[in-house]
């Protein structure tokens, strides 16, 4: 776990990391809808945005413009750990997931089958099944556990056939929290059909841990800036290669890998910057390591325990409060001991609505957020008989103090529920 001088340290250079300037004092347990922004996005952001000059034009603001989209770039295919293929920023995750797909099944041979499973976001899904359906093509669905709300390479290899054309992953789910082994379910689709076009969303996982493209041999992949430190109103891709110069809309005259249709928003690339420059800095307290990508890959791995620290804490209890899986009432989608689990924690009480549950923690300063069954959670909720449940999501910047004043709550309502169900 963090020290306490680290964990300021970091809690400092974010915005409102225990007060909403709506509401006052609060706890931020709704990281999977967003993550907290760092003071210096919102910094370059606001300068940025003032600046009247375009790209591309002979001036010094357009030069500074230039370089800029340039070293977000770099900085992008650093964060992603990727040697090869190209980055291009886009209007969110969700549209870049469509238009990597719709690519990747309008651009393969006739036939065969496109294979993604029900753990997957709707935008991955939806964008699956029209493009599908457009090419003629069967679109394949790998069931997921649904009591550990998790899915493994065995899963994708019963269903992947020699024909399969295109397949997508989740690299973690914002519902449950369940990350996904990537490689081995890469390994298992290239045993069958290597030369499958292979789509990852990583938009959950991206502010959780280390990204390894070069180790996943995928085709592509998508995160959303608002999930991983940044804004709103920009996602980010990585395309392999051929993935690249696969067909897609684009300008007449323009390369065959390229993928920007109009003029990009420079702060896009140079927020992430920030959050690469945040990520390199918090790595170096982990690593004395000159190389940038490695302090990148020791940010992730702490990120990745620290968060585990206050999942077991949330789960087991801390400070001497008794942790969810021991009041009453109260269940842990995926169970209690998943060792999946990535920084979110899903739960249900018995005789209390979510959404009341919800607005009590909310009362009490404390942040979460309800999930219905409906086209974003259905796929979660709906095997588990489920119509809501309550979704805690923490970060590495969140406290055992946090999870404390959580639990305090969480024992007064799960006891008075209990309570009036007699």
């Amino acid at each position: 776990m963090f020290s306490q001088d680290l964990l300021n340290q970091v809690r400092n250079k974010f915005l409102h990391v225990d007060s909403c300037p709506y509401q006052g004092p609060r706890a931020f347990f709704e990281n999977a809808g967003g993550s907290l922004t760092l003071k210096s996005v919102v910094e370059v952001n606001t300068h940025l945005s003032g600046i009247p000059d375009n790209q591309g034009r002979d001036n010094p603001a357009s030069h500074e413009l230039v370089r800029l989209i340039s070293l977000g770039k770099q900085d992008l295919m650093t964060f992603f750990g990727a040697t090869e293929g190209m980055v291009f920023v886009g209007e969110s995750g969700t549209e870049l997931l469509f238009r990597l797909i719709s690519a990747a099944v309008l651009g393969t041979k006739q036939g065969g089958n496109v294979v993604g499973s029900t753990l997957e976001h709707p935008a991955t899904v939806s964008a699956s099944k029209r493009w599908s359906g457009i090419a003629g093509k069967q679109y394949l669905s790998v069931a997921h556990d649904k009591n550990t709300t998790c899915v493994t390479p065995e899963d994708y290899a019963k269903v992947v056939t020699p024909d399969t054309r295109v397949a997508t992953i989740i690299q973690t789910s914002p519902v449950s929290g369940m990350a996904v082994d990537v490689k081995g379910v890469v390994s298992a689709i290239r045993a069958v059909s290597p030369d499958c076009y292979i789509v990852v969303d990583c938009i959950q996982h991206a502010a959780h841990g280390a990204m390894d493209i070069a180790d996943y041999d995928i085709d592509a992949c998508a995160l959303s800036g608002y999930k991983v430190f940044s804004k709103h109103n920009y996602g980010a891709a990585w395309l392999s290669p051929r993935m690249s110069v696969l067909d897609h809309d684009h300008l007449d005259g323009t390369a065959a890998d390229f993928w920007e249709l109009g003029t990009r928003d420079t702060s896009a690339y140079a927020t992430f910057s920030e959050v690469v420059n945040y990520l390199d800095w918090l790595g170096s307290q982990f690593t004395d390591s000159e190389a940038r990508r490695d302090r990148l890959v020791a940010a992730g791995d702490a990120m990745a325990e620290q968060e585990a620290f206050l999942v077991h804490g949330m789960i087991n209890g801390v400070q001497g409060k008794t942790g969810l899986r021991d009041l009453p009432g109260v269940h842990i989608i995926g169970g209690p001991d998943n060792p999946s689990r990535e920084g979110l924690v899903s739960i249900w009480v018995d005789g209390k609505p979510s959404a009341e549950v919800v607005t009590e923690l909310n009362h009490n300063g404390i942040r979460t957020h309800v999930r219905k069954n409906d086209y974003f959670s259905g796929n979660i909720l709906t095997p588990l008989e489920l119509e809501t449940c309550i979704r805690v999501s923490m970060c590495h910047y969140n406290s055992e103090d946090e999870i404390a004043k959580f639990l305090d709550v969480m024992a007064e309502i799960s006891l008075a529920a209990a309570v009036a169900s007699v």
